[in-house]
């Protein structure tokens, strides 16, 4: 006989809370890389 599945609430399942720190760092990040990506692009084209 198969066996009743279970089901667990996502907070239960990861042990913890997921803060969304992430958009944040990702947000800063992505305009920081592509700034240094354009200075390393201009220094070596300049």
């Amino acid at each position: 006989m198969a066996e009743e599945e279970q089901h667990i609430a996502t907070e239960d399942a990861r042990s913890g809370s997921t803060p969304h720190i992430v958009r944040y760092i990702l947000g800063i990040s992505l305009p920081l890389v592509i700034i240094g990506m354009l200075i390393v692009l201009w220094s070596y084209y300049g």
